[in-house]
């Protein structure tokens, strides 16, 4: 997969990068991710940025370090769910948590309108 951003991408981006990959099946059960140092130069951005997005994934439960081999996508366990599971569940997570902030800065902006209008007999 070839992803190149304009702007070089924060460590979250990167990380959300990768989370949809899993997701949508683009890197399965056992697959080797980009090695960090290649993945920093081509991005951009310094490799404490990509073992940062990389550590957020693993605390995901979607991959795991092997030292001198790589990060790998884990394989999921007996009565697990699989990482691609995993992910696609954060992602709708992550979907429904946007939605409904959303949802709460146009209350609050609604508020602030009422608040702001002048009340009759006071």
């Amino acid at each position: 997969m070839d992803w190149k951003p304009e702007t070089p991408p924060t460590a979250k981006d990167i990380a959300a990068h990768y989370r949809a990959s899993i997701a949508d099946g683009t890197y399965g059960p056992g697959v080797r991710l980009p090695g960090a140092q290649g993945l920093a130069k081509k991005l951009g951005v310094a490799l404490m940025t990509v073992q940062s997005a990389y550590r957020q994934l693993a605390e995901d439960g979607l991959v795991e370090g092997r030292p001198g081999s790589g990060t790998y996508v884990v394989d999921a366990k007996k009565g697990e769910p699989s990482a691609q599971a995993t992910a696609a569940s954060l992602r709708d997570l992550q979907e429904h948590v946007r939605h409904v902030s959303s949802r709460l800065d146009d209350l609050s902006q609604r508020l602030a309108q009422l608040e702001a209008e002048p009340r009759d007999g006071k």
